[in-house]
């Protein structure tokens, strides 16, 4: 089985003599790992229903820890 180099559209055999398969080389395999470093490349996603921070009160943070921390030692 052959597949194409995403990065240069070579023909690669898939199998262990292809080291960097999918890519036909090292010097492909390092361009995609740069494009997904820099996010020239990303995998599509449903963006979060709620993507504006909300503000972090301390306090209930603490609380909710400290009620953790009570049930944990309960039992």
């Amino acid at each position: 089985m052959e597949v194409t180099c995403p990065i240069c559209s070579k023909s690669v055999p898939w199998g262990p003599q292809s080291e960097y398969r999918p890519f036909c080389s090292k010097k492909c395999q390092l361009i995609d790992l740069g494009e997904w470093a820099s996010e020239e490349r990303t995998i599509p996603a449903k963006p979060a229903e709620n993507e504006t921070p909300q503000d972090i009160d301390v306090e209930d943070i603490e609380a909710m820890l400290a009620e953790q921390s009570e049930d944990f030692f309960k039992h």
